[in-house]
């Protein structure tokens, strides 16, 4: 059924409960999982070039380590994990990824963004929902009601 399945991470505490989703699909399903790392390049779209080279290395380390943990719990779990960081706009990102990377499935987090701040704002996750020809299964984070 799932071969497999891409997980976007940002090494946070919330995105591990998505984590622990994918990996648990991929034990009953004997899938791959591919961790994703999006760099938010639109951040940082008005630095100096020097300046966005320094944080450009310290935000793809950031994103190493995080796609690394997942790497290692896979490891831990007896579950194949496939590591990606990538930089552009996240949602554009996570969409380009499950397709280069034929993936059957997404799995990732809610960012519990409500009210008038989802509204100006935006959702990575609602983002992919919306737009991805794949299934998404979307994890309830962070505590939310």
């Amino acid at each position: 059924m799932y071969d497999r399945i891409l997980v976007p991470t940002d090494g946070s505490p919330e995105s591990e409960e998505a984590v622990d989703e994918a990996m648990e699909l991929a034990d009953l399903t004997g899938a791959t999982v591919v961790a994703l790392y999006a760099v938010d390049t639109r951040d940082y779209s008005t630095l100096p070039e020097s300046k966005w080279a320094a944080l450009q290395s310290e935000l793809r380390s950031e994103g190493e380590d995080a796609v690394e943990a997942v790497a290692e719990r896979g490891e831990a779990a007896g579950v194949e994990v496939e590591t990606i960081v990538a930089e552009g706009v996240p949602h554009e990102i996570i969409l380009e990824t499950a397709a280069g990377e034929d993936c059957d499935a997404i799995v990732m987090g809610t960012h519990g963004r409500s009210g008038v701040e989802r509204f100006l704002l935006g959702s990575v996750t609602e983002k992919v929902v919306r737009q991805s020809d794949l299934p998404v299964l979307v994890v309830r984070v962070g505590g939310e009601e």
